[in-house]
């Protein structure tokens, strides 16, 4: 495997993992989320880590399992 490629999944898993985290959190331990939204100051922050770490994680983990399947067929 090449060194930029263990790099984009190194940073695509570690972002997706970070928003599976933070929309975890925002669910139990901060106060969980009603219709309006989060409750707390604290899921409202975990709420916009998650929506933006969630789809730029899945983004580049594809990017990297793309790349990955490229490097393997040369």
């Amino acid at each position: 495997m090449r060194s930029d490629t263990r790099q984009l999944l190194r940073v695509g898993l570690g972002l997706f993992l970070t928003g599976a985290v933070a929309a975890l959190l925002a669910l139990t331990v901060c106060g969980g989320i009603g219709r309006q939204g989060p409750h707390t100051n604290s899921g409202w922050l975990a709420l916009m880590i998650a929506m933006g770490c969630l789809p730029t994680g899945t983004l580049t983990l594809t990017l990297a399992f793309a790349k990955l399947i490229g490097d393997r067929k040369r």
